[in-house]
């Protein structure tokens, strides 16, 4: 949420924040969002009696900022279909795994037990179907021999945050679209990759 708060900023993108919801009291975004003057606003969970009552809420929450797109940064619940269809081509999610690979929870543990020698996070458009929605962008991260879940997060989480700073930038730009297989492309840009190397991140971005 940082990086996508930072990168509008920094870049001065055509675009806002416009606000930060969580559904959780105590998650750490709210008070650093706040403290940069942008809206928060917490939906509990907790609150509501079925996930229908709690995405319901949500949606109006969110409604009520008027958002161009809905980004999503660390909301660990899967949403329901009526509120993934609400947002249509507008909500987007960052998944620590190269999708369709290793969809859900555990994704460095499971990349660990199967033996892959390449890992990484993918940026997508959110379906009704968890964690298969149309591929924006992926970084792919090498597994090393002797890594531990957490070792392998770490270096997923660095590429993280380049790629979705480089989406929020085509997005502002209007630049994202889907065609009617439901395949992303973004103008100007024929790959969408980025790589950790041992100087960093580097993209493959290239003009088309």
């Amino acid at each position: 949420m940082q990086t996508i708060v930072n990168t509008v900023r920094e870049l001065s993108l055509p675009a806002q924040v416009c606000a930060v919801v969580a559904n959780k009291a105590d998650a750490g975004g709210l008070e650093w969002a706040a403290g940069q003057g942008i809206p928060t606003q917490v939906v509990a969970h907790r609150d509501y009696a079925t996930r229908e009552d709690f995405d319901t809420a949500l949606a109006a929450a969110v409604d009520a900022h008027q958002p161009h797109y809905v980004l999503l940064a660390g909301f660990m619940r899967v949403l329901t279909p009526a509120f993934v269809e609400r947002f249509n081509g507008r909500l987007i999610n960052i998944h620590p795994s190269l999708l369709p690979a290793f969809p859900g929870l555990h994704t460095h543990q499971q990349a660990l037990a199967t033996g892959v020698q390449w890992h990484g996070c993918t940026i997508h458009f959110v379906t009704p179907v968890l964690d298969h929605g149309p591929i924006v962008a992926q970084g792919i991260v090498p597994v090393l021999a002797d890594d531990t879940p957490d070792d392998l997060a770490g270096r997923v989480l660095k590429v993280e945050h380049r790629m979705y700073a480089d989406v929020v930038r085509w997005l502002a730009e209007g630049r994202v679209s889907l065609d009617a297989m439901q395949r992303v492309h973004v103008r100007g840009v024929a790959s969408r990759s980025f790589v950790l190397t041992q100087q960093g991140v580097a993209s493959s971005e290239r003009s088309s």
